[in-house]
């Protein structure tokens, strides 16, 4: 089992920067993968980046490449999605995520543990 929780949402304008954080339970996170999903109101919850156990291997959707960074500290086991250039359609509840491996995965399907999610909100 692996709990998670999710903190650093907030209100924002457009073209701001914010940083969430994921805070794990498990104290061989390192041997687990964690991905950020974001979900808008009405829209099915999308992939929005993930890194593996090691932190070597990260993986973005398009939409965000180049504007979000996604990092992890397994000594505190932590995992960090710096969003910078946010935009007004990015408003969404975010949420991190672990698969039972440590391979990146892409699909919400992939994974196992999810936290409750942290509002972000991005004022135009």
């Amino acid at each position: 089992q692996v709990q998670l929780v999710e903190s650093g949402g907030g209100l924002v304008q457009a073209g701001d920067s914010l940083r969430l954080s994921c805070a794990a339970s498990r104290r061989t996170f390192s041997m687990n993968a964690v991905g950020w999903f974001r979900q808008a109101p009405g829209k099915e919850r999308e992939f929005v980046a993930a890194i593996s156990g090691s932190g070597f291997v990260t993986s973005y959707a398009d939409s965000v490449k180049g504007r979000f960074t996604i990092s992890r500290d397994n000594a505190k086991n932590t995992v960090a999605l710096q969003m910078n250039s946010l935009k007004a359609e990015e408003t969404a509840v975010y949420y991190c995520a672990c698969p039972v491996c440590a391979s990146v995965q892409r699909t919400r399907a992939g994974y196992n543990y999810w936290g409750q999610g942290t509002k972000v909100t991005v004022s135009s």
